[in-house]
């Protein structure tokens, strides 16, 4: 991402609580535990991790503990997704192809104050001495327990909520598309003419998905991925029949072109401009 756009980065926060404890984050088995004190809007934690496997467990362990969460593979992949989704926490590797994780974070920190957790296989204090000094909130060794790694994002987004937000920097209270409106407090759906439609959950986070990434083929996997999970039986058929539902209920005027569209072979993009409100 060129300098000319980091102006458009929106960080946010909101304070998560502490969810069940578990074993070492390469043997956890997850069970769903959902706290009844749950803050009702999740932060949002950017996962900057280039293991699939590293990726996948500790997205299912922030998603399952009331987080949202955004993957992706290392640098070119952050810089294309900064722009367009607001984030809470970035949890950064620090050994990643290509760019590392510390020069990542270099840039990052020349860019906004959206706290960076760094994680990393090396424990050496030389190591965590040049995150934390080159602006890195805090340092997290692998192997990590999953109680470890909750208290850790906790502590951060707590201290995080100490410094004040721009106004700029706030999180939206509504998105905009193509005449459609979705209240994001009170997960409401309204269609241009301003009637209500009604979202399942399943729905209202697939369609968050899209409206996170507009513009952007989005595959299957990556859908399964974001999607917090809601899907009952994941699979692309339930992709596909979950992204039908959402289309009929967003299906636009007789010979106007669809909101969400299919790029044969690749998946589904949502192909309308999204307004922040």
């Amino acid at each position: 991402m060129s300098a000319s756009n980091s102006g458009a980065m929106q960080f946010r926060w909101r304070p998560p609580l502490l969810d069940e404890p578990v074993g070492q984050a390469k043997r956890v088995t997850m069970a769903s535990t959902l706290d009844a004190e749950r803050f009702p809007e999740a932060a949002h934690v950017l996962l900057v991790e280039d293991d699939d496997g590293m990726r996948l467990l500790v997205t299912r362990i922030l998603r399952e503990s009331g987080f949202r969460v955004t993957g992706c593979r290392g640098g070119a992949e952050m810089w294309s997704l900064l722009p367009d989704i607001a984030v809470d926490l970035v949890l950064l590797d620090v050994m990643l192809p290509g760019v590392s994780g510390f020069d990542l974070l270099k840039a990052l920190r020349t860019r906004g104050t959206v706290p960076v957790i760094m994680l990393s296989a090396r424990n050496e204090e030389a190591d965590r001495v040049l995150g934390l000094e080159l602006g890195a909130d805090d340092y997290v060794a692998k192997p990590f327990g999953r109680p470890e790694l909750l208290a850790r994002i906790r502590a951060v987004l707590r201290r995080a909520a100490i410094a004040p937000v721009p106004a700029a920097s706030a999180r939206p209270e509504a998105l905009t598309f193509a005449g459609w409106r979705l209240d994001l407090r009170s997960r409401a759906l309204a269609d241009p003419e301003g009637a209500a439609v009604d979202l399942s959950g399943a729905e209202y986070d697939l369609l968050l998905v899209f409206l996170e990434h507009p513009g952007r083929v989005l595959g299957r996997e990556q859908i399964l991925e974001m999607s917090r999970g809601r899907l009952a039986a994941p699979s692309d058929r339930s992709v596909d029949t979950l992204v039908s539902r959402l289309r009929r209920k967003l299906e636009p005027p007789a010979g106007s072109a669809p909101v969400i569209k299919t790029v044969r072979g690749s998946g589904y993009m949502l192909a309308a401009k999204v307004v922040r409100a």
